[in-house]
């Protein structure tokens, strides 16, 4: 799956609409918010670790680094387990915001099937 791929259910998860990407903030996707306001934001949780906390906070995704030895970080939500690894490799932050946004995709998913 592509980043986009990621973002748009992540995105549908967190109650957003995920617009084309676009030229004016080039490293992020632009959410238009459905729940309270129609205002539009820069949203990109793989790359901001705000981005990624908040979009934890509201789908109730737990984050668990293991030691650094273990070079992994899980994630799971509190309605349906999913555990998921993402190595650390340089940056354990882009690994737990990529273990984020993997778990908001799967609820994304799970959503649109029902």
């Amino acid at each position: 799956m592509t980043d986009r791929e990621l973002l748009e259910l992540a995105a549908k998860a967190y109650g957003a609409k995920m617009s084309d990407y676009t030229d004016r903030t080039p490293d992020h996707w632009i959410a238009e918010r459905i729940a309270g306001s129609r205002s539009w934001l820069a949203w990109n949780p793989l790359e901001d670790d705000g981005d990624a906390l908040r979009l934890a906070v509201k789908l109730g995704i737990g984050v668990e680094p293991f030691e650094v030895g273990c070079n992994i970080t899980s994630v799971w939500t509190n309605d349906e387990t999913f555990t998921h690894t993402e190595p650390h490799g340089n940056d354990p932050y882009a690994a737990t915001r990529r273990a984020i946004v993997r778990a908001a995709y799967e609820i994304g998913k799970q959503e649109r099937k029902g």
